[in-house]
């Protein structure tokens, strides 16, 4: 066994020497003449078969056809997640009559081999720079074995948390979820993948949160609010775009003439290729739009999908729909070039044939590691800490750690974890194990119950641990099998028996720490009245258990920050910060106004919170007192610690117009910036907002910016009371498809 660890150690090392050795060969300098020189000969060489073939993707399996990849009748592949398999495949490509390349494609989300924070843990560190770099680590992994092309970022806005799939993109907000889905896009392919920004659009409105099901978003709303992350996404380099799965405002996103063409193609200039969510052309049928199989490969080809995922409709019809006249083939040739450009792009043509020797058991390397550790850090929200009981104070000389989760590896990695595996990751317990151990702190583990809590028998255990305590730490959530696709849930209260867990847990009287693995909001007001303190901490990944026993422990300051609105129950959902006014705003004394007879109409934590071991004080406000709409707004703010630990603050600015042609949201955040600050340090900060970004859609794409007052708050969450106001002298207009706000907020 010893010599297993040192051989493996050994291999970890010598990767972590050569990584730049092994990163995928950078993509040819081509300019755009010679791009469309190259694919323009190979299209005149080509059958119509052959065509077809570009804009079909298989999947490895039991319905892989080799002979089709050797025939030039495959384009992509997907689930090819290993080097011999992809060499292999990749070998009968380069043996077909034309010798195109596969483009092997993967759901490379947050992670490959190392596995990182879920991207929705990822955007809480509000801190867009980890995010580049861990997509960057992503790639480097995947590309070593052959991937070229991963189906991420998720640019899908929601405010729904019954929605599982929440967990994969960046929340709520669509000026955080630019900068978030800006930043991956530019990891991803430094690190060497094409990227698929997924999935066009609204997917993330699903009605009740039910995956899959259709979306009603009206046209002003979709392009103030879903569709700017896409567009920062595509800014950014997205070679690809991903089309929806559900239905928007009556029309499947994969038979959308007016998204896939009007908006994405004709407004946004997209030059790249659309491929279709899994099967997803076959849906149409389902979705009531196509008789048959045939006309649903028609519809969704004239709509603007290029590249059929594994339905088998384009190659099964699309040649008989040319052959009747219903599809041009000229438009064939083009859905062919738009492929092409992304195959000649990325320089497969010339790259070298991948190396069937590689593994990714390299991984996870040093860097990797610490690269996973430093997202992980800043991922973890402090929700509540009655009393200060976080940090754990230096005379606690025994905990008990009670809950499965605490244990699961493979719970800790989260859903769409790629090649991750149990074994390289660091448990919670684990972590806290080690870090006690070296502060001389006894660490005794209960289990409890299962993860999804089925039974009591082991609450009088975990309870008996508890009392013997200084302090309890209650690893609680949703097992990773309840969180991703297919995973929304009407109701989100702790699973099963898991709050009468804590309750017993509590009963002892022994301060009791909530420690939240789960992928979204859950239902927890009831039980935070129990515990003094509970942290957020998602699914966090091979570091999670190190990066959490460091919070808990106070060698890291928390900084996390929530990037969805917490509700207080489900009955408040959809919630999300930026509303729209109410002619009768919500007022206690008048019962004929916006609320709820039985609840509060206010989140649990409202959007942008995250509780620190110090604490930040904002003064000194500064706002130009009147701007013109080609300007950029430089909005100061001092930012004091008060406390008497070192830690790192978000910086949050919101804006209200509050006088305009239609009603305009309540706050939007429009600047943010995280800085650290040592006890006592003062700093001055500079959020810069550009005038143009104050504006808004008509129904018909057109994008406003109007004169008048525009009310400005800083702070450190939404609920951020520093204000002031500015007068914004004169206005803008601008047609459909014209770029209406800046790129994506830049990268620090």
């Amino acid at each position: 066994m010893q010599g297993a660890l040192t051989i493996r150690r050994l291999l970890r090392l010598a990767a972590a020497l050569a990584l730049s050795l092994i990163l995928p060969a950078p993509a040819l300098a081509l300019d755009g003449v010679e791009i469309e020189h190259r694919a323009s000969a190979l299209i005149a060489r080509m059958t119509l078969e052959e065509k077809i073939g570009q804009l079909t993707l298989s999947s490895n399996g039991p319905l892989y056809r080799p002979q089709e990849v050797e025939n030039g009748l495959v384009g992509a592949l997907i689930n090819f997640n290993n080097a011999q398999d992809a060499a292999s495949a990749q070998a009968l490509a380069r043996r077909s009559r034309l010798g195109i390349p596969v483009l092997f494609g993967l759901d490379v989300l947050h992670g490959f081999r190392t596995t990182f924070p879920l991207p929705l843990a990822e955007t809480a560190t509000f801190n867009p720079a980890l995010a580049r770099n861990a997509a960057e680590w992503a790639a480097r992994e995947a590309s070593h074995v052959g991937v070229q092309w991963t189906y991420a970022p998720m640019a899908d806005i929601s405010r729904d948390p019954r929605w599982g799939r929440i967990v994969e993109g960046a929340g709520e907000d669509p000026f955080l979820a630019r900068a978030f889905a800006a930043a991956r896009v530019e990891g991803f392919r430094k690190g060497g993948l094409a990227t698929a920004v997924k999935h066009f659009a609204g997917y993330g409105a699903a009605t009740g949160g039910r995956d899959y099901d259709a979306t009603d978003i009206p046209p002003a709303e979709l392009r103030d609010v879903f569709l700017p992350p896409y567009r920062a996404a595509i800014d950014a380099g997205s070679e690809t775009v991903m089309s929806a799965f559900n239905a928007l405002n009556g029309v499947p996103a994969t038979a959308n003439h007016a998204l896939l063409t009007g908006i994405l193609r004709e407004e946004w200039g997209f030059a790249g290729f659309v491929v279709s969510d899994w099967a997803a052309i076959h849906e149409l049928i389902a979705h009531g739009i196509a008789r048959d199989g045939a006309e649903a490969a028609r519809k969704a080809f004239l709509a603007g999908v290029d590249m059929d995922m594994v339905g088998g409709l384009y190659s099964a019809h699309l040649a008989d729909e040319v052959r009747a006249g219903r599809v041009p083939e000229a438009a064939v040739d083009e859905a062919v070039r738009r492929v092409l450009r992304v195959k000649l792009r990325l320089g497969l043509f010339e790259r070298a044939p991948i190396d069937p020797t590689r593994v990714d058991a390299v991984f996870p390397t040093s860097g990797s590691r610490e690269a996973a550790r430093a997202v992980a850090r800043e991922a973890v929200v402090l929700l509540q800490n009655r009393g200060s009981i976080l940090p754990l104070s230096p005379a606690t000389r025994r905990i008990a750690v009670v809950g499965a989760l605490a244990a699961s590896a493979k719970d800790q990695l989260g859903p769409h974890a790629a090649r991750g595996h149990a074994e390289d990751t660091v448990t919670i317990l684990d972590g806290l194990r080690a870090r006690a151990g070296r502060a001389g702190v006894e660490v005794a583990y209960a289990e409890g119950c299962d993860p999804r809590c089925t039974s009591g028998e082991g609450f009088a255990a975990a309870a008996g641990a508890a009392r013997e305590a200084d302090a309890v730490i209650a690893v609680l959530g949703e097992p990773e099998a309840m969180s991703g696709e297919a995973a929304s849930r009407a109701h989100l209260g702790l699973p099963g028996r898991q709050s009468e867990l804590l309750e017993a847990l509590a009963a002892t009287g022994k301060p009791v720490i909530l420690v939240l693995v789960a992928g979204r909001p859950l239902d927890i007001s009831r039980e935070l009245e129990k515990v003094p303190s509970a942290l957020m901490a998602w699914y966090l990944g091979n570091e999670g258990g190190p990066a959490l026993a460091e919070i808990l422990f106070g060698d890291i300051n928390p900084s996390g920050k929530l990037p969805v609105s917490w509700p207080r129950s489900v009955g408040q959902i959809p919630i999300h910060y930026n509303r729209l006014p109410t002619g009768r705003p919500t007022s206690a004394l008048n019962r004929f106004t916006l609320g709820y007879m039985d609840e509060s109409i206010e989140p649990l934590f409202p959007f942008g919170f995250g509780l620190s071991y110090t604490s930040f004080r904002f003064s000194d406000l500064v706002v130009p007192a009147r701007v013109s709409a080609s300007d950029t707004i430089d909005v100061r703010v001092a930012v004091t610690n008060t406390g008497e630990r070192a830690g790192e603050e978000v910086v949050q600015l919101y804006v209200r117009d509050v006088v305009a042609s239609r009603s305009r949201p309540l706050r939007e955040l429009k600047a943010f910036e995280k800085l650290a600050l040592a006890p006592g340090q003062s700093r001055i900060v500079t959020l810069k907002v550009p005038a143009r970004e104050l504006g808004f859609h008509l129904d018909d794409g057109t994008y406003v910016v109007e004169p008048g007052r525009f009310d400005l708050w800083v702070g450190a969450d939404s609920r951020a009371d520093l204000t002031a106001s500015f007068e914004l002298v004169d206005g803008l207009r601008l047609p459909p498809g014209q770029r209406a706000a800046g790129r994506a907020p830049s990268v620090r």
